[in-house]
């Protein structure tokens, strides 16, 4: 895996309590093991903490939704970015599998989208 990359994301789950935050935290520690710069917006009970802007998503080398509902401000993600959506479950049972995405969408240009 590549190092040094730029991550955005946004982590939401239904309730807006725990799996918000224990996502975005499980991320942000599988990012620093690999040296990844990491901003999380989280959507949750206290509303949108740490929030990324179309800057923040421009200069990202990858951009990653978890959430299992419809985000706040989804228009944002409308700016050229490689972009996977991963559901909430999946990144906190199986984050090997969120950087295998990862992995691949880099070989791809901005404006690719995965979904899982």
């Amino acid at each position: 895996m590549k190092t040094n990359l730029n991550i955005v994301a946004v982590t939401a789950c239904v309730t807006g309590v725990a799996h918000t935050y224990m996502a975005a935290e499980k991320l942000r520690k599988y990012c620093a093991t690999y040296g990844h710069k990491i901003i999380v917006e989280t959507q949750g009970v206290l509303g949108s903490e740490q929030h990324v802007d179309e800057e923040d998503i421009r200069n990202a080398d990858v951009v990653i939704i978890t959430s299992d509902i419809n985000i706040a401000g989804a228009e944002r993600f409308d700016v050229p970015c490689r972009l996977i959506s991963i559901s909430i479950s999946d990144v906190m049972l199986n984050t090997e599998k969120l950087f295998r995405a990862i992995d691949k969408i880099l070989n791809h240009p901005k404006g690719t989208r995965l979904d899982f």
